[in-house]
């Protein structure tokens, strides 16, 4: 479906300032459906006003929007569409006039007229386009004193839209999250004197220990927080807040002042404050954020303890004088440190997920650190962007990655070699994380099998990579096409080798 934008800029002329002024317009207006117990279209015409006002226009339907508080005359979506009937003349009238205008209209699946209203939307001293309230009299819900209020807020509505009011210009704070016309309602005087006070909003005073009558009576004298209705006043803007009204209730608020222009500066004629009761929403947010720092504080207590292992390892590889032994420990110390990365940097990490490259640069580090001798010098490199994963896939997938390294710098820079570079290529699409480790030292022998190798270090990537992570490893020779791809262009005699990794994530 085409957007305002793309539609306004197909069929007018209309300016990026008018066309932002219609987006905040319906911004704001499922608002202003749900006060008027009717459907709200917006139309704008094709071209500019012709010498007879309202003959020969054609006007597109460029928004609608249905009320959550009334039935549909609608049931089609006309967005795009031309206006082609009765509505013409009263769009056309309102639009040269400047006026709102009333008037009947035939729709094709009400069987009675349809009522309908047209404002103009002016911005300065220019309309705009026209938004309509279409309502049918007799299928809709029997007026009371709540339906007669709320149409009367939207007709005041409609009054300043008709004066360039509203939408209101200035900064305006995302009303996305802010509470609805269903929530609760209350209709402020311009001395912020409550008028009137919809069930739901009584209920909300009384969740608050608030059980006299509000109306006649300011929110100050009741004991409610008016900081929000006194800010929206004297910024003439809506006003979000959220606030803690007792120690067991919060509340999210908006107040929207009500404007009149006249001949000089707006003045403030009421309000309305919506109220809506978050206080087992922000209940939940405190339990999530207690979950998620006692997680973080967990993985950082996984952490300590895996470094005491890690030095106690140590400690006890110094008293041992069989060379095989103390490899033995170091490689257990290697990858008892790797693990204690991933929890050290899901202890820094809101929820589960963590970054995998900020995972595998401290690997590469700790790595280099750890292999790197003057006689062999090997740069390691990272490429690419591994995405956030789960902490159930980085660990296992950690442990793999250090055993790739250790290995390319075991096989590849042997001792007494020039030494070299290794590039660990991260790619995260398409459901699957694909990870390439390449260095230019030794190619693998030509009767080389993965599945045959009997090392350590392998056969706990072959396990886990295919176990634990479902996915799927090879092991080859370089190729020169291979090197160029990582940047590793010097490497004449395009010797090296090439693991690729895939893990659906």
């Amino acid at each position: 479906m085409a957007t305002l934008g793309e539609l306004t800029r197909q069929h007018t002329e209309l300016t990026a300032e008018e066309i932002d002024h219609l987006q905040r317009l319906i911004g704001e207006w499922g608002m202003l459906a749900d006060l008027s117990f009717a459907d709200l279209l917006l139309y704008v015409p094709d071209h500019a006003p012709t010498a007879k006002p309202g003959k020969g226009d054609t006007w597109y339907v460029v928004a609608h929007v249905r009320p959550a508080t009334g039935q549909t005359i609608y049931h089609y979506d006309y967005v795009g569409t031309a206006a082609a009937g009765q509505e013409v003349p009263l769009l056309g009238k309102a639009f040269a006039a400047g006026e709102i205008c009333e008037g009947e209209i035939t729709v094709e699946s009400v069987p009675d007229p349809v009522r309908m209203m047209a404002v103009p939307v002016r911005l300065g001293s220019k309309v705009v386009a026209v938004l309509t309230r279409e309502w049918s009299s007799r299928s809709g819900r029997q007026p009371g004193e709540l339906e007669r209020t709320y149409v009367g807020l939207f007709q005041r509505f409609a009054a300043m839209i008709a004066e360039g009011s509203f939408p209101y210009r200035g900064p305006v704070a995302d009303s996305s999250a802010a509470p609805r016309v269903g929530d609760g309602v209350l209709v402020l005087d311009d001395e912020a004197r409550v008028r009137y006070a919809s069930p739901n909003a009584v209920s909300a005073l009384h969740r608050v220990g608030i059980g006299a009558n509000a109306v006649g009576m300011r929110l100050a004298e009741l004991g409610f927080n008016d900081n929000t209705v006194r800010l929206a006043y004297e910024t003439k803007l809506p006003v979000i807040d959220e606030f803690e009204q007792t120690a067991d209730v919060a509340l999210l608020a908006r107040c929207m002042p009500i404007l009149a222009t006249g001949t000089g500066d707006p003045e403030v004629t009421g309000g309305v404050l919506l109220l809506r009761d978050v206080t087992e929403v922000r209940k939940r947010d405190k339990l999530l954020l207690s979950k998620d720092a006692t997680i973080r504080e967990i993985h950082h207590r996984v952490k300590n303890n895996l470094q005491t292992i890690s030095s106690l390892l140590r400690l006890q590889g110094r008293r041992l004088s069989s060379l095989e032994a103390k490899a033995a420990i170091a490689e257990s110390v290697r990858r008892i440190r790797t693990i204690a990365l991933v929890h050290e940097t899901l202890s820094r990490e809101p929820g589960d997920d963590v970054a995998f490259l900020d995972i595998v640069r401290p690997l590469l580090r700790l790595t280099e650190e750890g292999l790197q001798s003057p006689d062999r010098p090997v740069r390691f490199t990272v490429d690419g962007d591994g995405g956030r994963l789960p902490s159930a896939i980085a660990t296992p997938l950690s442990v793999v990655l250090t055993e790739l390294l250790q290995n390319a710098v075991d096989h590849g820079f042997p001792e007494g070699s020039t030494g070299g570079d290794v590039v660990v290529h991260l790619d995260n699409h398409d459901g699957e994380l694909h990870i390439r480790v390449i260095n230019d030292g030794l190619s693998l022998d030509s009767d080389f099998e993965l599945n045959s190798a009997t090392g350590l270090g392998l056969s706990i990537v072959r396990t886990l990579v295919t176990t634990e992570l479902a996915g799927r490893i090879s092991m080859r020779s370089g190729l020169a096409e291979d090197f160029v791809a990582v940047g590793l262009v010097d490497n004449a005699r395009a010797t090296g080798t090439v693991v690729d990794l895939t893990v659906p994530v």
